[in-house]
């Protein structure tokens, strides 16, 4: 498959890529700093500039993408609306797209426990931007995986992948590796479950 990482220097964006590149996928890589996109050079990569604020250049970097990954998240510093620009972006290509959202917010809070919900409030505004993003790639038949806290922890052999209506309320449950996360979005890629729906990785 033919498959485009948006925020590939991020660490759920190189955990994508590598794993993608594992697969036998051929990867288009965009970054706002491609050299920051620590992955060992293969035939099957390209590296791309771009930012998702740059309306023009990540246009130019994301057509005629098959299918669209994002680990895109706010990086410190940054004002709210990266997450709605990357999706807005992601979307108006035509694409496939598989995203990346938080556990506890839109469409996930009504079912999520009251302690997820307490330890998202300190996220304050980038709230809104991940609901908003979330909705504008699931309007459009995308996947948006919400995963629960993130560990750095190796890919899990047990993992799998649920429905909303399916997935624990205990936080502790909801404990996934990056490594797992970028897992089930390729599975998702390659066996599309979930399509205008959020999808939740877990470990068993």
């Amino acid at each position: 498959m033919h498959l485009t990482v948006l925020a590939a220097s991020g660490p759920t964006g190189l955990a994508l890529t590598r794993q993608a590149l594992d697969r036998g996928h051929t990867v288009r890589a965009v970054a706002r700093d491609p050299g920051r996109i620590t992955v060992p050079d293969s035939p099957l990569l390209t590296r791309v500039a771009a930012d998702v604020f740059d309306d023009e250049r990540i246009a130019a970097a994301l057509k005629g993408s098959e299918t669209v990954l994002s680990g895109l998240g706010v990086p410190k510093g940054h004002k709210p609306g990266v997450l709605v620009a990357g999706a807005r972006a992601a979307v108006a290509t035509g694409a496939r797209v598989i995203w990346l959202g938080a556990y506890g917010t839109g469409p996930s809070a009504p079912v999520a426990s009251s302690l997820n919900r307490l330890v998202l409030k300190g996220l304050g505004e980038e709230i809104a931007d991940k609901v908003a993003s979330d909705a504008t790639v699931l309007e459009v038949g995308g996947t948006v995986f919400h995963a629960g806290p993130l560990a750095r922890k190796p890919l899990s052999p047990d993992r799998r992948t649920v429905g909303l209506d399916a997935s624990p309320k205990s936080l502790l449950r909801l404990l996934v590796s990056r490594e797992t996360v970028a897992a089930a979005m390729l599975d998702e890629a390659e066996h599309p479950r979930f399509a205008g729906a959020v999808a939740v990785p877990l470990t068993r």
